[in-house]
């Protein structure tokens, strides 16, 4: 069969790093505070010349480099990002541009912190049906550029950075290597829960992140357990046979409720919240990298990813390094 394989991956963060005792000397918060509620112990700010197309550029350099790969051979990029460096052009083309790929597709998809969910399975289709035998997919943010910095209760949960993975179409074995599932949803029903009040069709202007963290835990916690129980099912694989998950960066205390809620045992869970914060669509891909590197998954791992962000959306899928 024709399986969209990970043969490559790589991510960015911005130089300056800052952890929570710097951040209570600007926010009303403490260093306590922060862990207690969230896990997180410092997050990345993007200075001074670190654009999301900067970083997603240096992410894609180095999956590019992991997978022995040349730039003009990638076809396809599916960028996911909810902070783009312009209205347009689709940020995915200057990643294009900077790299030098030639003139395939590129476009970016806008799924908030399940965007690189949404960027995979596309991609995965597409591979699927031939448009392209090789692609870049990635999830870069700089949502510090659209936290108010006075609301403590969102500006110590978010960072900046990127993480992006190469796949390719290659003729497999029915336990090969490659994505083997994926579910996504959406419901616009709780679009006040989780938004950014502005825009350009409503206000003219970028906008702030405003959120209502307890509801949003709430529903991210059943959806997420549902979504890969959905996938789970879909791949015809029991909860034991998967060697690690994943998910989302967004909150110490989502993941730990989830792995409970499906029995997984949290040391196949990776953790990276604590030093990135909540990078959004690159959260997912950026943990994946950092795992990968250090060793942890490694081929022939069976991995589920996973994530939940604003709109709602939220999906979940299932791939073998």
């Amino acid at each position: 069969m024709i399986r969209s394989v990970i043969t490559g991956t790589g991510s960015a963060l911005p130089a300056q790093a800052v952890s929570n005792a710097e951040l209570a000397e600007r926010v009303d918060t403490t260093d306590e505070w922060i862990v207690e509620r969230t896990g997180i112990r410092q997050r990345h700010i993007a200075g001074e010349g670190e654009t999301t197309s900067t970083l997603a550029t240096e992410a894609a350099r180095k999956a590019l480099d992991a997978a022995g790969i040349a730039a003009d051979e990638i076809g396809l990029i599916v960028l996911a990002t909810a902070t783009p460096d312009h209205t347009f052009p689709a940020t995915a083309t200057q990643v294009q541009h900077a790299l030098g790929c030639g003139t395939g597709i590129a476009f970016d998809v806008a799924a908030v912190c399940s965007g690189f969910l949404y960027a995979l399975a596309t991609a995965d289709s597409m591979l699927q049906t031939g448009m392209a035998k090789k692609a870049l997919v990635i999830g870069s943010e700089t949502f510090s550029r659209i936290l108010d910095w006075e609301d403590r209760t969102t500006c110590v949960l978010f960072g900046d950075g990127a993480g992006a993975i190469v796949l390719e179409a290659r003729e497999v074995e029915t336990d090969g290597p490659g994505i083997i599932a994926t579910k996504l949803h959406a419901d616009g029903e709780h679009k006040e829960l989780l938004y950014v009040d502005g825009g350009p069709s409503t206000t003219g202007e970028v906008g702030k992140l405003r959120m209502k963290g307890r509801e949003v835990f709430r529903h991210a916690v059943v959806n997420l357990a549902d979504v890969l129980r959905e996938v789970i099912g879909d791949a015809g694989v029991a909860v034991e046979q998967i060697d690690w998950v994943v998910p989302h960066q967004a909150n110490a205390r989502i993941l730990d409720a989830t792995a409970r809620k499906l029995g997984l045992p949290a040391e196949k869970v990776v953790v990276t919240v604590d030093r990135h914060a909540n990078t959004s669509a690159a959260s997912v891909p950026l943990a994946l990298d950092v795992a990968v590197r250090d060793g942890r998954i490694g081929k022939g791992d069976l991995v589920m990813f996973e994530a939940m962000g604003g709109g709602f959306t939220w999906g979940a899928a299932l791939a073998r390094m």
